[in-house]
């Protein structure tokens, strides 16, 4: 697609749509490439993480950082594909796989109580002490279902 300073083609614009499994108009895209070519300020083709917490909304996220890791260094199409999962005409899915990667800290493919702890921390900070984490971490608190069979 070339650099973010050139402008999209309609091969440009119908290939995004196929990255991102039509989830997004011809107008759409168009919309973000525009906000894609405002947030690449040195016109790199691809948005830094810096770049991600020059937006308010993202930087104000507690679990920014996490999703800094996900998204640093996306281009145009992969930006756009990111961004798809947060479509209301994305498939549940893509929200709970988007959400899975979000809280397997490690990406080990497993979400343990070390990685729950680690978000914990994130969405908590200076409300809730590393004591009081670490009590959750030592209880007896088990995360299991029992299903009864008759």
């Amino acid at each position: 697609m070339g650099n973010a300073s050139s402008m999209l083609t309609q091969y440009d614009i119908e290939e995004v749509q196929e990255h991102c499994s039509y989830l997004f108009s011809q107008q759409e895209i168009v919309a973000l490439y525009e906000r894609f070519c405002q947030l690449d300020r040195n016109a790199k083709g691809f948005i830094s993480a810096d770049e991600f917490l020059s937006i308010p909304e993202f930087s104000l996220n507690p679990l920014s950082q996490r999703l800094l890791k996900m998204i640093d260094g996306l281009n145009f199409k992969d930006f756009v594909a990111f961004l798809s999962a947060f479509s209301p005409k994305a498939f549940l899915q893509q929200k709970i796989e988007l959400i899975f990667r979000v809280y397997d800290i490690d990406g080990n493919g497993r979400v343990t109580f070390k990685d729950l702890l680690e978000v914990l921390r994130d969405l908590t900070g200076s409300f809730m002490s590393e004591e009081q984490r670490e009590i959750l971490g030592k209880s007896d608190m088990k995360m299991e279902v029992e299903v009864p069979v008759d």
